[in-house]
């Protein structure tokens, strides 16, 4: 009995020998995307306004890192806190929060570290980002689009607000460090192409990543694609779902012409249209509208055309339930 006990206790101790070196591994071996980049941007101005532009407009990188005021249809951003970060989205995966993005925190990053953690989802300190920072449709972002951005954030107003780190729960918190892939740019498709241009903008703007629903692990369903039913559910505001945006007459956007579609964006560039008041109880909306609205009329007509190219879904979409 003392023998079965001392070779079963040695067989607990090297199986715990192995999971150590195993986590050890794992622990140093991911986020495998490499070291940061030397990459150096220079700041012209050219390029800030096309950061701008971007990060407010396209990509609205400004969106999910500021404060926004959902007393207003869909939630404006409360003017003065642009790149502050702090948004919390308490889940059942743990507590995911926006950090700040304006110098006053990344002051000490070079340009490849802030290039690395928008495209790869990988901090300064080599730390894998939980992807609800959406750096997989960023990675296929453009060099030069990447390098706008990477100098329109140094242009931010400072903001000191220190974040609390984001805190995601067991195993996820493992299973995050394997999702970062090193970044491969790719060139940004000829405006005179379209479609492909289209495809370009309806990627890196997050129409498919907010329009397509996911499984309990994350995972886009099948023939699903822009599809909408994307669920946001917050205790005050209600559960808000995203709409189907498939060229499906009856459920989707297939009855909307082109002008309609531009026209749609567009009604919130005014000041009026930005703060239509929401009382509690009615329906809001996390799609932020005034901030699409401003992108060029040029680029929502690409995002159009290339959206009539994706295949049509039926899928009723419930857009609002009350909390």
């Amino acid at each position: 009995m003392k023998r079965f006990a001392k070779i079963f206790g040695v067989v607990v101790l090297v199986l715990v020998v192995l999971l150590g070196v195993g986590l050890v591994y794992f622990l140093s071996a991911f986020p495998k995307v490499g070291p940061a980049t030397n990459m150096r941007v220079a700041a012209t101005p050219e390029l800030v306004a096309r950061g701008k532009y971007l990060a407010n407009h396209v990509n609205v990188c400004i969106d999910c890192h500021s404060t926004r005021d959902f007393n207003y249809y869909s939630g404006p951003i409360v003017p003065g806190t642009e790149g502050q970060g702090g948004a919390e989205f308490i889940e059942a995966i743990g507590t995911l929060r926006a950090p700040n993005i304006t110098p006053s925190a990344l002051g000490n990053w070079t340009d490849g570290e802030i290039a690395r953690a928008i495209t790869s989802g990988v901090n300064k300190d080599g730390e894998a980002l939980f992807p609800m920072m959406p750096y997989p449709i960023y990675n296929q972002l453009a060099q030069e689009d990447l390098e706008a951005l990477v100098a329109y954030l140094r242009t931010l107003r400072p903001i000191e607000n220190e974040v609390p780190r984001s805190q995601v729960n067991f195993p996820l918190n493992l299973i995050m460090r394997t999702i970062p892939q090193p970044y491969n740019p790719q060139p940004r498709p000829s405006t005179s192409d379209t479609i492909a241009y289209g495809k370009y903008l309806s990627i890196v703007s997050g129409c498919n990543f907010c329009h397509t629903k996911t499984d309990d692990r994350g995972q886009p369903l099948p023939g699903m694609d822009f599809a909408g039913g994307m669920e946001f559910k917050d205790p005050k505001l209600g559960t808000m779902r995203t709409a189907n945006i498939t060229p499906e007459v009856d459920t989707g956007i297939g009855a909307w012409d082109r002008a309609y579609f531009i026209g749609r964006f567009k009604e919130y560039a005014d000041s009026t249209s930005s703060r239509i008041r929401v009382e509690k109880g009615e329906a809001n909306t996390l799609m932020p509208w005034t901030m699409y609205s401003g992108m060029t009329e040029e680029d929502l007509s690409a995002i159009y055309s290339y959206l009539r190219t994706v295949k049509p879904v039926r899928n009723e979409v419930e857009r609002f339930s009350q909390p």
